[in-house]
Protein backbone atom coordinates (compact mmCIF):
# COMPACT_ATOMS: atom_id res chain seq x y z
CA UNK A 1 0.00 0.00 0.00
CA UNK A 2 2.80 2.44 0.82
CA UNK A 3 2.54 5.71 2.71
CA UNK A 4 0.59 7.65 0.08
CA UNK A 5 -2.56 5.53 0.14
CA UNK A 6 -2.96 5.79 3.87
CA UNK A 7 -5.52 7.96 5.54
CA UNK A 8 -6.60 8.86 9.03
CA UNK A 9 -9.67 6.58 8.87
CA UNK A 10 -7.52 3.53 8.19
CA UNK A 11 -5.17 4.51 11.00
CA UNK A 12 -8.07 5.04 13.42
CA UNK A 13 -9.59 1.66 12.51
CA UNK A 14 -6.29 -0.17 13.07
CA UNK A 15 -5.71 1.64 16.37
CA UNK A 16 -9.25 0.76 17.50
CA UNK A 17 -8.72 -2.88 16.51
CA UNK A 18 -5.45 -3.11 18.45
CA UNK A 19 -6.01 -0.59 21.29
CA UNK A 20 -5.19 -3.25 23.87
CA UNK A 21 -1.54 -3.08 22.85
CA UNK A 22 -1.29 0.58 23.84
CA UNK A 23 -3.07 -0.08 27.15
CA UNK A 24 -0.88 -3.09 27.98
CA UNK A 25 2.38 -1.32 27.23
CA UNK A 26 1.38 1.80 29.16
CA UNK A 27 0.22 -0.35 32.08
CA UNK A 28 3.55 -2.18 32.17
CA UNK A 29 5.64 1.00 32.22
CA UNK A 30 3.68 3.68 34.09
CA UNK A 31 2.61 3.49 37.71
CA UNK A 32 0.32 6.45 38.16
CA UNK A 33 -2.99 6.62 36.23
CA UNK A 34 -2.11 10.12 34.99
CA UNK A 35 1.33 8.94 33.87
CA UNK A 36 -0.33 5.97 32.11
CA UNK A 37 -2.69 8.33 30.30
CA UNK A 38 0.21 10.58 29.29
CA UNK A 39 2.23 7.59 28.11
CA UNK A 40 -0.73 6.28 26.10
CA UNK A 41 -1.10 9.70 24.49
CA UNK A 42 2.64 9.78 23.68
CA UNK A 43 2.43 6.30 22.17
CA UNK A 44 -0.54 7.28 20.01
CA UNK A 45 1.19 10.48 18.89
CA UNK A 46 4.30 8.51 17.92
CA UNK A 47 2.21 5.91 16.10
CA UNK A 48 0.54 8.68 14.10
CA UNK A 49 3.87 10.37 13.34
CA UNK A 50 5.33 7.02 12.23
CA UNK A 51 2.24 5.97 10.26
CA UNK A 52 3.53 7.19 6.87
CA UNK A 53 6.60 4.96 7.29
CA UNK A 54 4.66 1.82 8.27
CA UNK A 55 5.53 -1.05 5.92
CA UNK A 56 2.32 -2.98 5.39
CA UNK A 57 4.33 -6.06 4.42
CA UNK A 58 4.77 -6.48 8.19
CA UNK A 59 1.94 -7.24 10.61
CA UNK A 60 0.42 -4.08 12.05
CA UNK A 61 0.43 -5.36 15.68
CA UNK A 62 4.16 -6.11 15.46
CA UNK A 63 4.88 -2.60 14.22
CA UNK A 64 2.53 -1.13 16.83
CA UNK A 65 4.26 -3.02 19.66
CA UNK A 66 7.67 -1.89 18.43
CA UNK A 67 6.68 1.80 18.39
CA UNK A 68 4.81 1.55 21.71
CA UNK A 69 7.69 -0.20 23.48
CA UNK A 70 10.25 2.27 22.13
CA UNK A 71 8.15 5.15 23.46
CA UNK A 72 7.66 3.38 26.80
CA UNK A 73 11.37 2.64 27.15
CA UNK A 74 12.19 6.28 26.41
CA UNK A 75 9.61 7.23 29.04
CA UNK A 76 11.26 4.93 31.61
CA UNK A 77 14.69 6.39 30.83
CA UNK A 78 13.41 9.95 31.22
CA UNK A 79 11.60 9.14 34.48
CA UNK A 80 14.73 7.42 35.76
CA UNK A 81 16.88 10.43 34.87
CA UNK A 82 14.40 12.78 36.54
CA UNK A 83 13.74 10.76 39.69
CA UNK A 84 16.74 8.41 39.75
CA UNK A 85 14.37 5.52 40.52
CA UNK A 86 12.50 3.02 38.39
CA UNK A 87 8.71 3.27 38.22
CA UNK A 88 7.11 0.05 39.51
CA UNK A 89 3.70 -1.25 38.58
CA UNK A 90 0.90 -0.98 41.09
CA UNK A 91 -0.99 -4.03 42.26
CA UNK A 92 -4.36 -2.32 41.76
CA UNK A 93 -3.70 -1.64 38.13
CA UNK A 94 -7.06 -1.45 36.35
CA UNK A 95 -6.01 -1.59 32.70
CA UNK A 96 -4.88 -5.20 32.87
CA UNK A 97 -7.23 -6.72 35.46
CA UNK A 98 -10.40 -8.31 34.17
CA UNK A 99 -13.62 -6.63 35.24
CA UNK A 100 -15.23 -9.72 36.75
CA UNK A 101 -12.17 -11.61 37.89
CA UNK A 102 -12.44 -13.45 41.16
CA UNK A 103 -10.40 -12.64 44.25
CA UNK A 104 -7.82 -15.41 43.62
CA UNK A 105 -7.29 -14.26 40.05
CA UNK A 106 -6.82 -10.68 41.25
CA UNK A 107 -4.27 -11.84 43.84
CA UNK A 108 -2.38 -13.84 41.20
CA UNK A 109 -2.45 -10.88 38.83
CA UNK A 110 -1.19 -8.59 41.58
CA UNK A 111 1.67 -10.98 42.34
CA UNK A 112 2.57 -11.19 38.65
CA UNK A 113 2.50 -7.40 38.27
CA UNK A 114 4.66 -6.98 41.34
CA UNK A 115 7.19 -9.48 39.99
CA UNK A 116 7.12 -7.82 36.55
CA UNK A 117 7.88 -4.46 38.13
CA UNK A 118 11.20 -5.84 39.36
CA UNK A 119 12.34 -6.79 35.85
CA UNK A 120 14.47 -4.42 33.82
CA UNK A 121 12.55 -2.68 31.01
CA UNK A 122 13.73 -5.04 28.25
CA UNK A 123 12.80 -8.21 30.16
CA UNK A 124 9.49 -6.60 31.09
CA UNK A 125 8.84 -6.05 27.36
CA UNK A 126 9.77 -9.66 26.55
CA UNK A 127 7.45 -10.93 29.30
CA UNK A 128 4.61 -8.66 28.19
CA UNK A 129 4.89 -9.94 24.61
CA UNK A 130 5.22 -13.55 25.78
CA UNK A 131 2.08 -13.20 27.90
CA UNK A 132 0.37 -11.78 24.81
CA UNK A 133 1.24 -15.10 23.09
CA UNK A 134 3.64 -13.60 20.53
CA UNK A 135 6.11 -16.00 18.90
CA UNK A 136 9.79 -15.87 19.78
CA UNK A 137 10.48 -14.61 16.25
CA UNK A 138 7.93 -11.80 16.59
CA UNK A 139 9.18 -10.84 20.06
CA UNK A 140 12.70 -10.68 18.66
CA UNK A 141 11.57 -8.44 15.79
CA UNK A 142 9.80 -6.09 18.19
CA UNK A 143 12.54 -5.75 20.81
CA UNK A 144 15.55 -6.19 18.54
CA UNK A 145 16.85 -9.56 19.76
CA UNK A 146 17.57 -12.82 17.99
CA UNK A 147 14.98 -15.58 18.24
CA UNK A 148 17.27 -17.87 20.29
CA UNK A 149 18.13 -14.99 22.64
CA UNK A 150 14.41 -14.42 23.18
CA UNK A 151 13.96 -18.11 24.04
CA UNK A 152 16.81 -17.95 26.55
CA UNK A 153 15.41 -14.77 28.13
CA UNK A 154 11.95 -16.30 28.41
CA UNK A 155 13.37 -19.40 30.12
CA UNK A 156 15.25 -17.21 32.63
CA UNK A 157 12.18 -15.03 33.20
CA UNK A 158 10.06 -18.13 33.87
CA UNK A 159 12.64 -19.44 36.35
CA UNK A 160 12.71 -16.10 38.16
CA UNK A 161 8.90 -15.93 38.23
CA UNK A 162 8.67 -19.48 39.63
CA UNK A 163 11.05 -18.53 42.43
CA UNK A 164 9.29 -15.27 43.21
CA UNK A 165 5.73 -16.58 42.94
CA UNK A 166 6.36 -19.86 44.80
Amino acid sequence: MGGRGRDSEQFARLIRDHAGIVRKVAAAYARDPHDRADLMQDILANLWASWPRYDDARPFPTWMYRVALNVALSHVRSVYRERRVMTPLTSDHDAVAAKNADHEANQALGALQSAMARFDPLNRAVLLLYLDERSHREIGEIVGLGESTVGTRIDRIKQKLRRELA
